[in-house]
This record gives structure tokens, C-alpha cells and sequence, in this order.
């Protein structure tokens, strides 16, 4: 079951491996209402690493290596998912706010040491509301995961981030199951939840997905701290 997230704390993992199997028991074992997340762990078709500085440049330095290896490693012509996910060493207790403070460092300072074009196929504006994540030139969808996630589907154990290739999504379109897909798991989630995610839009809709990054709740007036280095495409 999902703890309450007002009374869970992050533990302390020593290694990848030991991340790996308690994200493994939060999203196979508590029935995640993300079946590609389901199925991704069955079948060990991911890659976790684990840091330390939630936050800083040294931490994006090892994550921009980790993220090229897997791009590198990578087989684009596959139907199958093949997800990254990073999560972060640490005991403290992040409130939804400083979780989302830290996760737009994360990224800004893994965009500043990036040294390949934005992805072609997304906007760098994370105003807009075609504007996905590039690194390494691929673009990411990003989701931000903590125990103290308002959001029960986002109540992991530690803090992380998922990086999902976008080309996966469109993939699935291609297959004529996106839809599918896409209805049963936000179904599963109002179950779990009690009520639809308010964040939830599909990419290059009304607004710009950056609004979902983190799993915090925003309005209107919330404005993504993330600056591109590439002028707007």
C-alpha cells in the first residue's frame, strides 16, 4: 500500500542495486497505476544509478555520463520501453516545494554543462506548450518522485527522476495505443488518488509540460524557472 505521504521519510540506500529494489516493491508490489512503469521493472528494462547533492553540478556531471551511456546503449528501432531513472542518496525530509526547487537546479545545471544541440522535435521554451526536455539531443519527459508527493503514484521511496525518451510515446502512437494506454493509467491513478491528477495534458496541448515535472500542484501564475541556452525554437 502507499504510505501516507505526510508520514513517510527518505531512507538511505547504499548503492544502485538496493535503490533499485525498493523502487522494484513501490511500483510492482503496491500495484503502480503506471502499467508501462510495471512493466519496464518486470522485465528489468531500465537503468537506475544513484547520487548524492540532489541539486548540484558535480551530480549533474556523473548523471549527463550516465544519461549519454544510456542514449548510447539505446535501441531506437525496439517497440519496447527502456526508462533511466536517478535517484538521490540522502535522509532529508524534502517538502514539495524544495523537492521542486532542487529538481529545476538539477536540470538547469545538467542543460549548462551540456554541450549538444536542443532536440529539434520540442521547444526549449519551457513556456511553451511544445517544450519537452533535451539532453544529448534526445528529448525527455521528466517526472519527479519523492515520499512527500502529494501525488500518491509519486510517493517513492527516495527522491528521483525518471527520464522518459518522448520518441517512446510516439511510438506508442504509431501503434494506435497511446490512447489506451494513456486512459487506463490516469483511470488507475483517480482510483488511487481519490480525484484526476489537475497537472495531467497531453504533450502540445494547452500548457507546456514542465507544469508536471515535478508533481507539485501549480496555477495559473507559476512560472518554470528553467532558462534555455538556445534561443526558442
Amino acid at each position: 500500500m502507499f504510505m501516507n505521504s505526510q508520514a513517510q521519510a527518505t531512507a538511505q540506500f547504499k548503492n544502485a542495486k538496493q535503490a533499485k529494489a525498493a523502487f522494484a516493491k513501490f511500483i510492482i508490489e503496491a500495484n503502480h497505476p503506471c502499467l508501462m512503469a510495471q512493466t519496464v521493472f518486470k522485465k528489468n528494462q531500465l537503468r537506475v544509478r544513484t547520487y548524492s547533492d540532489f541539486g548540484s553540478e558535480e551530480t549533474a556531471k556523473k548523471l549527463l555520463t550516465d544519461l549519454e551511456d544510456y542514449l548510447a546503449n539505446y535501441d531506437f528501432e525496439s517497440k519496447d520501453f527502456f526508462t533511466f531513472i536517478a535517484t538521490f542518496n540522502t535522509t532529508e525530509n524534502y517538502s514539495e516545494k524544495h523537492f521542486e526547487e532542487l529538481l529545476w537546479k538539477q536540470l538547469q545545471n545538467l542543460h549548462e554543462l551540456d554541450n549538444q544541440e536542443w532536440d529539434e522535435t520540442v521547444s526549449s521554451n519551457p513556456a511553451d506548450k511544445d517544450f519537452s526536455f533535451s539532453i544529448a539531443g534526445k528529448a525527455f519527459y521528466i517526472v519527479g518522485l519523492h515520499p512527500n508527493s502529494s501525488r500518491k503514484a509519486r510517493q517513492a521511496p527516495m527522491p528521483a527522476i525518471a527520464f522518459n525518451l518522448h520518441e517512446q510515446f510516439e511510438k506508442l502512437r504509431e501503434m494506435g495505443a497511446y490512447q489506451k494506454v494513456r486512459d487506463t493509467i490516469r483511470s488507475r491513478d483517480e482510483k488511487l488518488q481519490g480525484y484526476i491528477n489537475p497537472m495531467l495534458e497531453d504533450f502540445g496541448e494547452k500548457n507546456s509540460e514542465a507544469k508536471q515535472y515535478s508533481g507539485r500542484a501549480v496555477d495559473a501564475k507559476w512560472k518554470c524557472p528553467f532558462h534555455s541556452n538556445f534561443s526558442h525554437n
